[in-house]
């Protein structure tokens, strides 16, 4: 074990190492947020694969593979679905839109200010899935060092605070791409191939791993038609309108960045599906009778691997949760900051501009606002991750929310022109009541919360947007107008200010 501690070691300070040099290149706003807007196309890849595959995906995936196996990677396959999806069809308008937030994209879209619903909704969500991914590395610290979990999510919590704090995207960017690299290596060149080749030995080859597990272990559809159906509506759709996600997206050099470095992301998810599910074929046949299937993963590192070798493929599973976790909490910090605060100054009489991001210099000062909201989301997320022991519950809470509360509205908004800012706010209101009261009766992971609280918000936004006035046209003009940019205008931010003079 002593190895395992040298390269967790080295690994831990490693990443410190790497936040602080994105600390020295963030010098403004959009460097501290959105890195810049000039990754090109391995960085936005890797950094893109690193903040989808988290805790849920790698523990979580490979839990489900334990339980139901080959149909286990429907969840994380769910997330590929959604990163392909959303580089495909609307990576491109993302970038164009030049927005911070998913708030500043309703703004745009529909008019006025929609920062409290969307703002808290979306709060909700990115602050959630910091929650899942900071469970999920606590689990390996315990494994790792046979420390509680409570002293595991202060360990690896502060450690995401501190580089995430010091330099904002451009650190996270950084640690990201190195995480995504440890990650590929962890799992898919050493934990794959030796879990397949013990469990094979122990069973007698692959066809005595079918005959102790069952013909179901290798069906696509063990898991049920219906908890298919809901991944691909909670997962693949939360993925196409998640603050984390757009945030990653607007920091691609150009809209062609965004498009094919995201669909080899989402590629690279498919893949990484496949492997979590045959980890957990392999854990099955190598430990039946675990109690928790959250356990997979760590009895696989812990038991089967040699010194050094297990430290490395754990601190691959660290990369995959402290990545997401990292990009998560930029994102709550961003909405608090950006769409939810202002909106509450605003309720209680408290004057206030919305503040508009350039991407200019500006000094370190501008930056100790969203350095502080950090600093405190960190603090809260690991509180909550005291208390919230199961990490797809967690994850199913935060997209549930996401999804039910601002799909519609969103997704809505990007293809309908006669959907109207009342009926968006509606809907966005309508879905979230909807899905915080159907998890209240039928429990956290039901179906019915998601079912009921998209058919609720969809009616709801039809039916409001076509009795009310359609959006004004100067409104949907400078929509229009910034999706119908060239790709060098979109992302260059002086052309971009020559032709809004020109207008």
């Amino acid at each position: 074990m002593v190895l395992d501690y040298i390269v967790m070691a080295v690994y831990l300070v490693g990443i410190l190492g790497v936040g602080y040099w994105g600390m020295r290149r963030s010098k403004s706003k959009s460097d501290y947020l959105v890195a810049g807007r000039r990754l090109g196309g391995f960085m936005y890849s890797g950094a893109m694969s690193a903040i989808v595959l988290g805790g849920a995906s790698t523990v979580g995936g490979i839990g489900l593979g334990w339980e139901y196996g080959l149909s286990g990677a429907w969840l994380v396959t769910c997330i590929g679905l959604g990163i392909l999806v959303l580089s495909a069809f609307l990576a491109k308008r993302i970038v164009k839109l030049k927005v911070y937030t998913v708030t500043e994209m309703l703004d745009l879209r529909y008019g006025g200010s929609n920062g409290l619903i969307s703002g808290i909704v979306m709060f909700l969500y990115t602050l959630m899935l910091t929650v899942t991914s900071t469970l999920a590395y606590a689990t390996i610290f315990h494994v790792l060092f046979g420390i509680s979990n409570l002293w595991g999510v202060v360990i690896g919590g502060t450690i995401v605070a501190i580089y995430s704090i010091m330099g904002g995207m451009w650190s996270i960017t950084m640690t990201d791409v190195v995480q995504f690299v440890i990650k590929t290596v962890g799992m898919f060149l050493l934990l794959l191939p030796i879990a397949l080749m013990t469990a094979s030995d122990q069973a007698g080859g692959w066809g005595g791993i079918r005959e102790r597990l069952g013909d179901s272990f290798f069906s696509p559809w063990s898991i049920g038609g219906m908890t298919i159906v809901t991944y691909v509506i909670v997962y693949t759709l939360g993925l196409l309108i998640g603050q984390d996600i757009w945030q990653r997206v607007v920091t691609a050099r150009t809209p062609r960045v965004a498009k094919w470095g995201g669909i080899t992301s989402g590629v690279y998810c498919l893949l990484y599906a496949f492997a979590g599910a045959l980890i957990g074929i392999a854990a099955r046949v190598l430990f039946p009778e675990m109690e928790n299937r959250n356990d997979a993963f760590a009895f696989m590192a812990q038991e089967m691997l040699p010194p050094g070798v297990r430290g490395i493929v754990l601190a691959a599973a660290l990369s995959a949760m402290m990545s997401t976790a990292s990009g998560a909490l930029i994102a709550s910090a961003t909405v608090f900051s950006t769409d939810l605060l202002p909106a509450i100054k605003r309720i209680f009489g408290v004057k206030t501009a919305r503040v508009e991001m350039h991407d200019g210099h500006v000094g370190g000062e501008s930056l100790l606002g969203y350095r502080v909201t950090i600093f405190i989301l960190a603090g809260i997320t690991m509180f909550i991750a005291t208390i919230v022991t199961d990490v797809v519950a967690a994850l199913t809470v935060a997209y549930d929310i996401l999804v039910g509360g601002l799909g519609v509205a969103i997704i809505g908004g990007l293809f309908w022109k006669r959907g109207t800012r009342i009926g968006a706010v509606s809907s966005m209101l309508v879905g979230t009541i909807v899905v915080i009261v159907s998890m209240a009766i039928w429990g956290i992971l039901a179906n019915e919360p998601i079912y009921y609280s998209l058919i609720a918000s969809l009616l709801t936004y039809v039916i409001v947007s076509l009795v009310t006035k359609p959006t004004p046209a100067p409104i949907l003009d400078e929509w229009t107008m910034r999706l119908s940019l060239d790709d060098r205008t979109a992302v260059n931010d002086v052309v971009y200010d020559e032709v809004q003079q020109t207008r």
